[in-house]
């Protein structure tokens, strides 16, 4: 049987049906992570035509596109960002009329061990992708996702779009760096880029060494809930389904060489989050073991204490505000790793079972 033949009909008969729906599409970097698997399915069920872009790495979880090849607006490309070539070749290829650039190393813990693979993956990757579009022959609009983290430690009050930057870590470092590049990318080049700066996300299909997830695993399996220094540091926190929601109508109207704040004003310390998520296990009648109470454990370096943004500008502007109660959202999030608890055995539990970023 010829495959080659059978791939290059599909290919064909899909591009015939998106021409006939006069289909948008949309290029997603990093679509296997978090919330580039959310914003995947929130695409596809608004009717796009999605290209995922991965490099598939540790926190990419092929759990996250369980059943997306069955959907013939969908096609997948294992591709590092820094692999400029293969990127300009999808670009030429598949004519995208949007980029969201998702593709990025995360967690502050990791980047702490290991900075050289943040700025691999978070400062030289958005400079390909960039450089891919410039080679690129026509207009394309590129949503790039950042994080309120490139504002840095605030004490009191809320940072708005024209507050200076400030990071503390190397994770947020090199998410401040990525923007500056996109930025000047835009002015420079005229490239038609879009800066999003979101506030901390939760919900499905999270990575389970993130704050929220681990607690709800630790719940789940008798374990102590580690919590840093005294649980004091406060939060943002939004569902991701809304941050996905955010993602689109900034890209549908956005304005270019503009950034939005995406918040929720819903702002809540670690400890509290930990004691809410224990109380809604209770109200799901769970029995909660002896073991399971907070532990608090040595911070990390640099910590910051508060992050809030002043998201004003996305409201007046664009329309959009968060729709997700934060007790309704964690409830649910909570039902979701419930009934997905095969999601946790996707991952090797030596990516998240251990702390990190205490080396130095």
């Amino acid at each position: 049987m010829n495959t080659g033949f059978l791939r290059l009909s599909t290919i064909l008969t899909v591009f015939t049906d998106i021409k006939k729906q006069n289909m948008k599409k949309i290029l997603v970097t990093g679509g296997a992570g978090f919330i580039g698997s959310n914003l995947l399915k929130c695409l596809l069920q608004k009717k796009y035509f999605v290209i995922n872009v991965d490099k598939i790495s540790y926190s990419s979880n092929p759990y996250n596109l369980k059943n997306l090849n069955k959907n013939k607006n969908y096609i997948f490309f294992k591709v590092d960002l820094n692999n400029k070539k293969k990127i300009t070749q999808i670009l030429n290829k598949y004519n995208p009329d949007a980029i969201f650039n998702l593709a990025a190393e995360t967690h502050v813990d990791r980047s702490i061990d290991d900075p050289k693979s943040f700025i691999l993956s978070n400062i030289l990757g958005t400079y390909n992708l960039l450089e891919s579009i410039r080679e690129y022959e026509k207009k394309i609009k590129l949503i790039h996702i950042s994080t309120d983290e490139v504002y840095g430690d605030l004490i009191k009050g809320r940072s708005d779009e024209k507050f200076p930057y400030n990071p503390s870590s190397p994770y947020s470092s090199s998410k401040a760096s990525a923007d500056h590049l996109v930025r000047a990318y835009v002015r420079t080049y005229k490239i038609q880029a879009i800066i999003s700066n979101c506030c901390n996300n939760y919900g499905p299909f999270q990575f389970p060494e993130k704050l929220i997830p681990k607690i709800i695993f630790n719940i789940i399996n008798k374990k102590p809930i580690p919590i840093y220094g005294k649980g004091k540091n406060s939060r943002e926190w939004m569902h991701v389904k809304d941050h996905c929601e955010a993602l689109i109508k900034i890209y549908l109207k956005g304005k270019v060489g503009e950034s939005y704040n995406v918040g929720s004003g819903i702002n809540i310390k670690n400890i509290d989050i930990a004691k809410k998520l224990i109380k809604i296990a209770k109200k799901k009648y769970l029995k909660i073991d002896k073991k399971v109470k907070i532990k608090f454990v040595k911070d990390r370096p640099g910590h910051d204490i508060r992050y809030a943004l002043d998201n004003r500008k996305i409201l007046k502007e664009l329309g959009w505000k968060s729709k997700i109660s934060l007790n309704a959202g964690l409830s649910k999030t909570f039902d979701w790793y419930l009934k997905n608890q095969i999601f946790f055995d996707s991952v090797s539990k030596k990516l998240y079972i251990n702390r990190l970023g205490l080396k130095i």
